[in-house]
């Protein structure tokens, strides 16, 4: 509903406007009525009418004097002029002030009268609609304009000179880093980044990624004078732009800026991270050659001691191996026994050295594919089931990942023994479960577990699906595939009358089930368990 306000000294005029219309019908609402221009303006602070009728005479304040004040003071509102006199006089004054139109009252009738209505409708309407735009517009361009300044500097660590080159041009253009005379950057690096986020979905990632760039820039400053962008892999590098002429003042600054920016990013994300600083510069097109001597510092840190683990690339792919079978044995001593024998050459190492951060990280993802097979919506649907990630990022040196892998992956073994012990399956899935715990060495399909369970197939199948987050035959061949490992673990039967037990008819396909399910083929895992293997 669009407010008007009827202004006229003549009561029945008012009267005559009022009955005119049905004005609700036609999306109007008379909000008030004044009977001269003193009074209008009172109730227009009040009631913020879009569109006022007013007659021209009136005592107090006549309707030339109040046009022209709210076209000073109220520009959006639409004026509708009333009067008994045929002046052109007043027509131009009135309409120099802004009124839409000017119309005799004795020559009033609804059609003039909701047309003008109508056309101020449209009017504000359309002025609504550019308003918005012009709103969104600005908020786009202030949103974008930080977008692009930090794209520019990011391009200093990919482009180097060239970036350089942009980026002066686009800070004289923008007026940005004025005054300065000094240059420098700095890489800083989020440990330990992998491990935090290999989880996240790439929005989430984003929105890690943001957040820490928030408070960045926060502890530096003004965004016009110290920049602060993203490279990636949790990476940042960070413009420094200084007046002063002196470089050790400026050096001072950046260190002291960076070392209150490490214990934001502690305090309030819970983050660590590494820095390193390049030489200063005079010209920003020379600051892609400091950010390449910071971010060849940060290498440096991060691949500490890799010499030494080039070594233990092998032997961890072995010990992988052997921590999903233990997972899957339930095995928690031996579990904790492998982790210790890796973390015995990590724990001198820093935390956010990539030797680490690769490690520790392929442990995970080992333990999380066992989650992920066996207790799927566990994995993702009970964020109180496993250790926060976001722990990860409160620790300081490698000796404390170890106790904590450990906790993640008792916990994994304790919810696969819930699992074992029945699992929370509805009373038709549970005993499609039993049939196949109990008849898997059979020669046993969906319709005939349906059968027995007195189902429909596809009834069961999609059930099943829904329960397991397996098909079927998926089920059971982990199975099948779990009790042959037992067999080879006993010693006492060759591979191809294991294959035969546990109810596959063609040992090749065997073979590739096998290999799917626990990553090696049925002699290597049996290679695994000989006592020179362990």
């Amino acid at each position: 509903m669009f407010q008007v306000l009827l202004v006229d000294d003549d009561a029945l005029a008012r009267n005559d406007v009022k009955s005119m219309l049905n004005w609700e019908k036609h999306g109007f609402t008379l909000s008030g009525e004044a009977h001269n221009g003193a009074m209008a303006l009172s109730l227009m602070e009040r009631l913020t009418p879009q569109i006022v009728i007013m007659d021209v005479s009136m005592p107090v304040m006549d309707g030339v004097e109040l046009s022209r004040i709210i076209h000073d003071q109220y520009p959006r509102v639409k004026m509708i002029m009333l009067s008994s006199f045929d002046d052109y006089d007043y027509v131009r004054t009135c309409l120099k002030n802004g009124a839409m139109d000017y119309l005799l009252k004795h020559r009033l009738n609804p059609a003039s009268l909701l047309s003008l209505l109508n056309r101020a409708a449209q009017d504000l309407q359309v002025e609504e609609r550019e308003q918005e735009a012009r709103t969104a517009q600005t908020k786009m361009m202030e949103r974008l304009s930080p977008v692009m300044h930090r794209e520019h500097v990011a391009k200093l660590a990919r482009a180097g000179q060239e970036a350089g080159e942009e980026l002066q041009s686009y800070a004289r253009d923008n007026r940005l880093y004025t005054d300065s005379v000094n240059y420098g950057a700095a890489a800083v690096q989020i440990v330990p980044f992998l491990l935090l986020t290999e989880t996240l979905t790439d929005v989430e990632k984003n929105r890690f990624v943001e957040r820490a760039m928030d408070v960045m820039q926060m502890v530096i400053g003004d965004i016009h004078s110290r920049t602060v962008a993203y490279v990636g892999e949790g990476r940042y590098i960070i413009l420094f732009s200084s007046a002063d002429r002196s470089e050790h003042t400026v050096t001072t600054q950046m260190n002291q800026a960076l070392s209150s920016l490490c214990h934001s990013l502690e305090k309030f994300l819970n983050l660590k991270c590494v820095y390193a600083t390049g030489p200063l510069c005079g010209s920003l097109r020379q600051v892609g050659v400091s950010y390449s001597k910071a971010e060849q510092s940060i290498q440096e840190l991060l691949h500490q001691g890799s010499g030494a683990i080039v070594q233990r690339d092998s032997l961890f792919m072995e010990e992988q191996k052997q921590l999903l079978l233990f997972v899957e044995q339930l095995n928690e001593e031996r579990i904790n026994q492998i982790l210790s024998t890796i973390f015995a050459s990590l724990r001198h190492h820093p935390v956010y050295a990539m030797t680490v951060q690769l490690i520790v990280s392929e442990m995970l993802h080992s333990v999380d594919m066992v989650m992920k097979r066996h207790l799927p919506h566990a994995f993702t649907e009970d964020n109180r089931l496993l250790p926060s990630r976001s722990e990860l990022g409160r620790m300081g040196s490698a000796a404390e990942l170890e106790p904590w892998l450990q906790q993640y992956y008792a916990r994994v073994v304790e919810a696969l023994k819930q699992q074992h012990a029945g699992g929370a399956y509805s009373r038709h899935i549970a005993k499609a479960v039993q049939f196949i715990t109990d008849n898997y060495a059979s020669n046993i399909s969906l319709e005939l577990t349906a059968s027995a369970l007195s189902l429909s197939p596809s009834y069961l199948s999609r059930l099943f699906k829904e329960e397991t987050q397996m098909t079927f035959t998926e089920f059971l061949n982990h199975v099948r595939i779990k009790t042959s490992c037992q067999l080879m673990e006993s010693g006492s039967y060759a591979l191809k009358q294991i294959s035969s037990q546990v109810g596959f008819l063609n040992y090749t396909y065997f073979f590739k089930v096998f290999k799917l399910i626990t990553g090696m083929t049925p002699q290597a895992y049996i290679d695994h368990l000989k006592p020179s293997n362990k």
